[in-house]
């Protein structure tokens, strides 16, 4: 009999954009349970973010942290011995991602070096994270504990000095930037996979990293599985572009619609799933009617 698992993005799939509440797929998140259906949380959040959305969910499967930066896997889960790097209280950690404090000064120096005003979330108060993504003090907190990954903000009131040596007209009061945008983007990208770094983009946030994939994260967990199960399929649930990795890696992949109810463009799989609602209430009627439960 075939196994399913579950892999699912949290912010704007899971869990609603704004309040980040799973109310919405408390159905269907108490029938997968029942019927002993894995979900595991694949997450551009930190394990301290998500640690207690896990116990929220009652959910004891393993992880992965910060786009595929980590694997968590509680001790014992599974009964045969496999390979991982470290141990933390109640885990086993694959790393797989650059840990944070490289990331950081590499991001420091694109931000000397080229001008542009950039800002992590390591290095903003808790309550501006607040202002920016409605996350409880005690949530803004959390995100800036991370591990392989860093978040960061391009700002609108400084722009490149490269970019006019490029001929790039602008001004340099707010609102510059949403005239050359895609010129900034294309300059912080440049400069971070130059540095042999990546750059990707969330629901709010851009991010850096070196060698995090949410991808080969989940092909490290399907492979435990089919250990453990024999014959899986997966199925993987996202909103944004830093999800396309774990969507290419499932069976099953199912992008839910954001906030403004459109589908992220830059998303396009030839088995790609459509779930026709947004973020949690597509993602519940999408597994509801894949499963048929």
């Amino acid at each position: 009999m075939t196994k399913h698992i579950i892999f699912s993005d949290l912010d704007g799939t899971l869990l609603d954009h704004f309040t980040y509440s799973f109310s919405a797929a408390s159905d269907v998140l108490k029938l997968i349970k029942e019927k002993g259906i894995p979900l595991i949380i694949c997450t551009s959040k930190t394990r301290a973010e998500i640690l207690p959305i896990r116990k929220k969910l009652k959910n004891k499967a393993p992880f992965i942290s910060e786009n595929g930066g980590a694997v968590y896997i509680p001790d014992r889960y599974f009964s045969f011995p496999y390979e991982f790097q470290r141990r933390i209280k109640g885990y086993r950690v694959i790393e797989i991602g650059t840990p944070h404090k490289i990331l950081l000064n590499v991001l420091r120096e694109i931000r000397d070096e080229t001008g542009v005003s950039i800002e992590g979330i390591s290095e903003m108060s808790v309550q501006k994270i607040m202002d920016f993504t409605y996350l409880k003090k005690r949530d803004a907190e959390l995100s800036k504990k991370r591990e392989y990954s860093e978040p960061f903000l391009i700002c609108e009131n400084h722009p490149s000095p490269l970019l006019h040596k490029e001929g790039i007209k602008g001004r340099s009061e707010g609102g510059w930037i949403n005239r050359v945008k895609k010129e900034i983007l294309k300059l912080v990208l440049s400069e971070v996979e130059g540095r042999g770094f990546k750059f990707t983009s969330g629901g709010r946030f851009f991010h850096i990293m070196k060698g995090n994939d949410k991808g080969k994260a989940v092909k490290i967990l399907k492979r435990l599985y089919m250990k453990k199960y024999g014959d899986i399929k997966t199925i993987g649930i996202g909103n944004s572009l830093n999800d396309l990795p774990m969507l290419k890696a499932v069976d099953i992949p199912v992008l839910v619609k954001n906030y403004d109810g459109r589908y992220e463009k830059g998303i396009k799989l030839k088995n790609l799933y459509l779930a026709d609602r947004i973020g949690p209430e597509g993602w519940n009627k999408a597994v509801k009617k894949i499963l048929d439960l």
